[in-house]
This record gives structure tokens, C-alpha cells and sequence, in this order.
């Protein structure tokens, strides 16, 4: 028998509703309120409007049954949005103790949805957070200082990842999109496009940040290849690019000798002319490059 008044067994309740994001308190309470201004130290840059940490969120296409992991999560304007979403959850990984505490307010009312973890993304292995099998996208506004350390680390291990919507100072954005013969054009554009489709979706002006930074930011869209462009080995790849583009303005014949005792046979077994430069050869060449060296 239940009693007037009682509470149901949660085997007889109908299912909780989603909260109404209207309802929770104002992301500049929650910053007042656990005494969460940016620090430098941790490249915090706080994103508070919610009409773009909602645009970013749509950013990383359909969510439905995915889990996501958010990096930095700080105050908590882009995984509001991302609770918005289908996503079947959320993983929110964050270093700085304060913000851990403001999100935890916000896993309490989401509590099937939000997982908070305490911890550093250079030193955390994100497979490991999620349930086994899971789908995985990494949903992210960056800090600059460690941005690209964090998308080299997650390429290493990108066949792990559905994708990854992140988001990276304008010069950097712009590195990794570019093609052969542009002067930004160099390693990173090379090992990312080798493993993923990029597509740099968005500026956000930096007024939008508390505080504000003093560059624009791109939201750039990774979708990992069913298969890297070209065979070839990570590390063997990321040597000849280091060697090639340390000395760009020289030829790859004098720029590989770090790397071959020979680079213009090398060069001449790749079918590339050792007169070029580092800028002039695409993606499928350093790997022909990387194969051959692998081979010596």
C-alpha cells in the first residue's frame, strides 16, 4: 500500500523530466557564487553566451547515443548546451578545482548525464573515461597554450573517436586547413589531414570571452578518415616533417640531411625533385617520404 503523500518506488515513477535549462542559475551567478575568475596560468577564457556554445554544439553534428568529452569545461556555457542536445552523455574533464566545484552543482541536476572528472587532458587517456563501445566525440574550446599538444595527442589515437569539434586560436585553424604553396602550410597541416577531413566552421570575435583573448577564434571540424590518406607510420611521418619545415626556406635536399645520409637519392626514390622545398609537397609525398625511410 502507498500512503497519501508518499513517494512512489522508483520502479512505479514515471522517468524524471529533463530540467529546464531556463530554470538553472545564470552562468555569472555560478561564477560569483565559487569565485571563478579566468586565470591565466590555465589559458581560461570563459564562453558565456549560450547562442554560441549552442551553435558549437550543433557544430559536432548529430549527438544522439554519443558520448562526449569536453575539455575545460570551465563555468559550464558549452555543457549546458551540449545537455541540450541527445547526447547520451556527457564527460566533462577539468583541472582547475574551482571550476570542478561549480560543475558538480550542474552534474547534481543532471545526474544520469554529467560525469565531472578532475584531471589534466595532456596527462588523461579520454578512451578510458567512456563505457566500452562507446561512441566518442571530443567537444572543446581549447586553451591556446596546450591546444596543439592536446590534437596531436588525440591523433595518435583517432581511430578511438567519432569526431572532434574543437576550437583553436585563428592562426592555428588556419595551419591546419591549409594546402601546398600557402605559408602556413606545414607539419600540423600535414599529420591532421593525413588522419582527418578538416573543415574550419566558424569565427567567434573575442569579445564574446570573459576575459577577452587578444585573437579570434575558429571552430574547426575533424572528421577521422575510414584510412589515412597515404601508408605510412605516425612517428616516422612527424621526423620527416619536424626535419623538412625546421629549415623551410631551404631545399629538401639540405633540409632531410638531419635525416638521411643521402636525401637526394632518397628524394630521387620518391619521384620528388630535390630542389623543392618543404611548402610544395602535399600530404602524399611525406608519406612516400616517411615509407621510405621506414625502408632504409
Amino acid at each position: 500500500m502507498i500512503w497519501p503523500g508518499a513517494a512512489r518506488p522508483r520502479s512505479l515513477s514515471r522517468p524524471l523530466p529533463e530540467p529546464d535549462p531556463s530554470s538553472l542559475p545564470p552562468l555569472r551567478d555560478i561564477i560569483a557564487r565559487y569565485g571563478l575568475a579566468a586565470r591565466r596560468t590555465l589559458g581560461q577564457n570563459f564562453l558565456l553566451d549560450l547562442n554560441l556554445t549552442r551553435r558549437i554544439a550543433r557544430a559536432a553534428g548529430p549527438l544522439t547515443g554519443v558520448t562526449v568529452v569536453e575539455i575545460g569545461p570551465g563555468p559550464g556555457g558549452l555543457t549546458r548546451a551540449l545537455l541540450e542536445t541527445d547526447a547520451a552523455q556527457i564527460i566533462a574533464l577539468e583541472r582547475d578545482p574551482r571550476c570542478v566545484a561549480a560543475l558538480q552543482e550542474l552534474a547534481s541536476i543532471y545526474p544520469d548525464r554529467l560525469r565531472v572528472v578532475a584531471g589534466d587532458a595532456l596527462e588523461t587517456d579520454l578512451t578510458t573515461l567512456a563505457e566500452p563501445g562507446a561512441t566518442l566525440k571530443i567537444v572543446a574550446n581549447l586553451p591556446y597554450n596546450i591546444a596543439t599538444p592536446l590534437l596531436i595527442k588525440w591523433l595518435r589515437e583517432v581511430d578511438s573517436y567519432a569526431g572532434m569539434t574543437l576550437m583553436f586560436q585563428k592562426e592555428v585553424a588556419q595551419r591546419l586547413a591549409a594546402s601546398p604553396g600557402n605559408r602556413t602550410y606545414g607539419r600540423l597541416s600535414i599529420i591532421t589531414g593525413w588522419l582527418c577531413e578538416i573543415e574550419a566552421l566558424f569565427d567567434i570575435s573575442p569579445l564574446a570571452f570573459v576575459p577577452p583573448p587578444k585573437v579570434t577564434s575558429t571552430v574547426v571540424g575533424l572528421t577521422p578518415r575510414a584510412q589515412p590518406l597515404a601508408p605510412a607510420r605516425m612517428e616516422v611521418l612527424e621526423r620527416v616533417t619536424a626535419a623538412a619545415f625546421g629549415q623551410r626556406r631551404k631545399m629538401l635536399r639540405s633540409s632531410l640531411k638531419s635525416i638521411s645520409d643521402d636525401p637526394v637519392s632518397l628524394l630521387l626514390s620518391c619521384g620528388l625533385d630535390p630542389t623543392a622545398r618543404a611548402e610544395e609537397l602535399d600530404i602524399v609525398a611525406f608519406c612516400a617520404l616517411a615509407q621510405a625511410i621506414k625502408g632504409s
